[in-house]
């Protein structure tokens, strides 16, 4: 299942209630402890990524790895993850996804009603950052769609605030992925930042997305950390493994965002290829657990 599909399944269930194979990687199920982690990085992962594994198998699989969150999750989730210890890290279920956002004032009403009543549920489960889209360009301009998303989403920011919820806007990479999608450069999420003025909107810097884009990973990340409120992890090209069967090197990008002295969360956001999930996902949280 692709992310987009997953998405909207998710929220269409959040409304209601809401290959390469790696033959010699040795399985967590066989290990007795816990995988003993530095304590530098908080790790999560997307659920998305690894969907196919019942919810329950893959969160005692999460306890084995030592990784205590998980992203995009919505409160159908939320119990059960809380009966494993499970942190939701990056919540999800407002929104009509990520191609209809936050450019187009014609979905403000519905918009702010929806984030209205999903901000008090992030908030009265323990929980703190809720995902945004700007949306698809659909012929645009930049400039109006960045005043645009200001304006609506400026108008949930002092419930935000006074919930305590961090809107986390994604910037994903429309040349592969999210042909169209606005939010799709730094320099564009950073400035819709200073245009809403809160600390309590910030911006998702997905890693893969940004490497195709516009590269330059470490730099950005020192230069626009501020802005930034969470992490996904991907190798690039492919969106898999983030080991040395891709272009980017994450342990030097870890230590960046160590250096920043950030506290968030980062999660692995790789579609894996080995015949063992689970050993591909712990070989990732290692590479990053610097």
């Amino acid at each position: 299942m692709k992310r987009r599909q997953f998405i909207s399944a998710s929220a269409a269930a959040s409304v209601g209630i809401m290959a390469c194979k790696n033959t010699n990687a040795m399985s967590v199920k066989d290990e007795e402890e816990t995988t003993k982690l530095k304590g530098n990085i908080n790790h999560s992962v997307c659920r998305w990524c690894y969907d196919k594994i019942p919810m329950e198998d893959f969160l005692k699989s999460l306890n084995e790895l030592g990784i205590t969150a998980m992203d995009l999750t919505g409160p159908e989730d939320w119990p059960i993850m809380r009966k494993y210890n499970i942190h939701a890290s990056m919540c999800w279920g407002a929104g009509k996804g990520i191609l209809e956002g936050w450019n187009n004032p014609k979905l403000h009403t519905e918009l702010i009603a929806d984030y209205e009543r999903v901000i008090p549920l992030v908030a009265e489960a323990g929980y703190t950052n809720l995902i945004c889209f700007s949306g698809n360009r659909n012929g645009m301009p930049d400039d109006e769609g960045l005043k645009n998303c200001a304006d609506g989403l400026k108008k949930i920011m002092s419930l935000a605030e006074k919930h305590n919820v961090v809107l986390q806007m994604e910037l994903l990479n429309s040349k592969v992925d999210h042909a169209d999608y606005m939010c799709d450069t730094s320099a564009w999420g950073v400035e819709l930042c200073k245009q809403i003025g809160s600390d309590n909107f910030k911006l998702l810097y997905d890693i893969y997305h940004m490497q195709i884009m516009e590269g330059d990973i470490i730099r950005n990340i020192q230069d626009y950390h501020q802005y930034f409120g969470h992490y996904h992890t991907g190798g690039n090209p492919g969106r898999h493994e983030i080991n040395d069967t891709q272009e980017l090197f994450y342990p030097a990008i870890m230590k960046a965002i160590l250096d920043t002295g950030f506290k968030g969360y980062v999660a692995q956001e790789f579609i894996p290829t080995w015949d063992d999930k689970i050993a591909a996902l712990k070989e990732g949280v290692t590479i990053c657990d610097i």
